[in-house]
């Protein structure tokens, strides 16, 4: 493709607006309201979201991951700790994320800092997964450079031997938070005239604040 025929492309978004009434004063309960309604949509994993780091030396990466969790504490994804982001994480533990409901013409932008969850909750987590993905979290190497897939298929392999019957949750594979320190919602509005309402958490309470598109 040209690059004169991607820069053409473009879409009017007039769905609806947010209002600051609309917004509320609770961006956690603004946040369940939206993710319900991207559910109840269809939309395909309506809980992806792009997860941003960056290493002590400000090197960025960003990856899609899932989200598993949310309250007030803060939005929750698992992985093998051991992987690029958990070594950024480990590094700098501070995150940013997008969620895109483009159905919806809505964006959910979150940053914060990043704790681990406890073992408890990883355990919880861990065992409540398909026995496939409890596998390959046990064979991949996240992120570590492998020969081809068939060393890939053999790891495989040899954890479902070792595991015939529950798998134990890999020491290095959990979960994180990452807190709310800053949430923005974004409703498309037409003539790029967006909604874009921020919450940043200062002394224990909830700003609220309109940024211009």
């Amino acid at each position: 493709m040209e690059s004169h025929a991607i820069a053409a492309l473009r879409e009017e978004y007039e769905a609806s607006g947010l209002s600051e009434a609309d917004a509320g004063h609770d961006p956690v309960w603004l946040f369940g309201t939206w993710f319900d309604q991207a559910v109840a949509s269809g939309m395909h994993e309506p809980n992806a979201m792009a997860l941003a780091t960056a290493t002590p030396g400000a090197l960025p990466s960003v990856r899609i991951v899932l989200l598993k969790g949310f309250d007030a504490e803060g939005a929750v994804f698992y992985t093998n700790r051991e992987s690029r982001k958990g070594d950024d994480l480990e590094g700098n533990p501070h995150a940013a994320l997008v969620m895109l409901w483009h159905p919806l013409q809505r964006q959910v932008r979150i940053e914060g800092s990043v704790t681990r969850v406890s073992d408890s909750e990883s355990d919880d987590y861990f065992s409540s997964r398909p026995r496939t993905s409890q596998l390959g979290a046990v064979a991949s190497d996240q992120s570590r450079v492998v020969a081809d897939r068939v060393a890939l298929e053999r790891a495989y392999d040899a954890a479902e031997v070792s595991y015939p019957d529950d798998v134990a949750r890999p020491m290095w594979w959990g979960g994180y938070r990452v807190s709310i320190d800053s949430i923005e919602f974004w409703q498309g509005r037409s003539g790029r005239m967006h909604d874009r309402i921020r919450f940043r958490a200062v002394g224990g309470q909830w700003l609220r604040e309109r940024l211009a598109p």
